[in-house]
C-alpha cells in the first residue's frame, strides 16, 4: 500500500464530498505533493484546517517547504477574494495548485455569482495551475443516481469548464472511493493522508 498520487496539473477541479468524510484531507494531501515537488500552494478557506490535520499531512514536509503553503480566509466579498487569488498566483512564482476549500454554503443552490466568480478565477490564471474547490455534495432527490452523493451545480459546473469528482464513504472505517469521470480509486485514509 503506497501513498495515493492525483494527476491534477492544469485541470480545474469541483470535489463533491459526501459528509465530513475527508474533502479538507484530500486538498491538503494533494497540496504537500505538490509542495514537495518544488510547486506552491495557494489555500482560501471560511476556516483553517485543524492544527493536529495539518500538522499530520505536512509531518513529511521540512519547514523550508512548508514556506511554500500560502493560506487567506474566504470571507466577506467573493469577488475581492477572487481577484486576490488571480493577483496572487499571477504574481508569486511556482504557483501550481488554488485551493477553495468549502467554498459555498453547506448545502441549497449555489449562486450563479459564485459560479461566474470561480469560473473567472479559472480562465485568469495560468493554465498549468491546478484549481481545485470543494464542498459538500448532497443526495440525490430523484434517486436516480448509484451514487451516494451528487455535485450540486454540476451542469453548470462543467460549462466552467470544471471536472466533477466525488468522495465518498462506501461503509464505515477508513475506507473512500474517489470517483473520477467514469473511474473509482479506492483509497484508505491514514494519519498521513490517502493511501492505495
Amino acid at each position: 500500500m503506497g501513498r495515493a498520487r492525483f494527476e491534477i496539473s492544469g485541470k480545474n477541479i469541483h470535489l463533491a464530498v459526501e459528509g465530513s468524510i475527508g474533502g479538507t484531507t484530500l486538498g491538503l494531501h494533494i497540496a504537500t505533493d505538490v509542495i514537495e515537488q518544488g510547486g506552491r500552494v495557494l489555500w482560501a478557506s471560511p476556516f483553517m484546517p485543524d492544527n493536529v490535520r495539518f500538522g499530520q499531512l505536512f509531518s513529511h514536509i521540512s519547514l523550508a517547504h512548508s514556506s511554500r503553503y500560502h493560506a487567506m480566509n474566504l470571507v466577506g466579498d467573493f469577488n475581492q477574494a477572487m481577484d486576490i487569488l488571480i493577483d496572487t498566483s499571477n504574481s508569486l512564482p511556482s504557483v501550481e495548485l488554488v485551493v477553495l476549500d468549502d467554498w459555498c454554503d453547506k448545502s441549497g443552490k449555489i449562486s450563479t455569482e459564485k459560479i461566474a466568480s470561480v469560473k473567472r478565477l479559472a480562465e485568469e490564471i495560468d493554465d498549468t495551475i491546478c484549481l481545485l474547490l470543494t464542498s459538500k455534495g448532497s443526495a440525490d432527490a430523484s434517486g436516480k443516481s448509484s451514487s451516494a452523493i451528487v455535485a450540486r451545480a454540476e451542469e453548470a459546473m462543467r460549462k466552467a469548464g470544471f471536472e466533477i469528482w466525488r468522495l465518498e464513504r462506501p461503509k464505515d472505517g477508513p475506507f473512500r472511493s474517489l470517483v473520477q469521470h467514469e473511474d473509482t480509486i479506492e483509497l484508505k485514509l491514514e494519519e498521513e493522508g490517502y493511501f492505495i
